[in-house]
């Protein structure tokens, strides 16, 4: 299960295990019932950072759900920032060009993802409004761009 908590990536990058994650949960978000343990940390690679980074975890020893703290404003299993995927997708839709610096193959994979989940959610009388479908969908929990339906 992944908790997405406010975190500066420069700080957590540059102080890793050292980096002060917010105080743990009380309860497990799953089970509801308390007594937390620190589960140590795990490996993640986000856009604009030269190696990997620790992200907290913790486990519940009720139902023994693992519990990752992320950087709010990604998705879950995206290296990209949402607002990078987003800026991507607009100029895409809107001018036809890709945003540099960030590989075509990844940026088509958004799109299509999005264009799938668009009309697998809200039909396709939305195919012409992808961008306020990415909102909608993001609005709604949902991970607009991913490749699974």
């Amino acid at each position: 299960m992944i908790i997405c908590v406010p975190v500066n990536l420069k700080q957590l990058f540059k102080r890793q295990r050292n980096y002060p994650w917010p105080p743990r949960p009380d309860v497990c978000p799953r089970c509801r019932l308390g007594g937390l343990w620190g589960h140590g940390f795990a490996l993640a690679y986000f856009d604009g950072l030269p190696a990997g980074v620790f992200l907290r975890r913790y486990r519940c020893p009720h139902c023994g759900c693992v519990i990752r703290l992320r950087p709010s404003g990604f998705f879950p299993r995206f290296q990209a920032s949402i607002t990078t995927i987003r800026d991507s997708l607009l100029c895409r839709v809107t001018g036809g060009r890709r945003l540099p610096g960030i590989s075509a193959s990844r940026q088509r994979q958004w799109l299509n993802g999005l264009i799938r989940n668009v009309m697998a959610h809200l039909g396709n009388r939305w195919c012409s409004r992808l961008l306020e479908g990415f909102d909608y969908l993001s609005a709604g929990g949902f991970v607009p761009v991913s490749s699974a339906v």
